[in-house]
């Protein structure tokens, strides 16, 4: 009986690697490549949807915000002017004139 139960671990042990095994190398193929490339880039593409979409929204509430300041007659409230003001940071050329052609 011993011998029978041992048996069978064994043979479960084999089927799940010999299954293992067959995944994997069926991975390195090419259709297995492909098949990874097609996921890998469909996973991109619903990632910078979302990132398109959520630039979108945030977008929309700050003209939003600017349309209803301008209604009121408020002044346009700027978040970066401290950072403009900061002489560490400052209004920076992006491309000093040393450098232009």
């Amino acid at each position: 009986m011993r011998r029978l139960f041992w048996l069978g671990i064994g043979l479960a042990v084999g089927v799940v690697v010999v299954r293992k095994v067959t995944r994997t190398a069926q991975s390195y193929t090419p259709a297995g490549i492909a098949s990874t490339l097609s996921q890998s880039a469909g996973d991109l593409t619903g990632s910078l949807r979302s990132f398109v979409a959520d630039v979108r929204v945030g977008m929309a509430e700050r003209e939003q915000e600017i349309h209803e300041a301008f209604a009121h007659g408020e002044a346009f409230d700027d978040n970066f002017a401290d950072l403009r003001e900061d002489p560490r940071i400052g209004d920076r050329e992006i491309f000093p004139e040393e450098h232009q052609r």
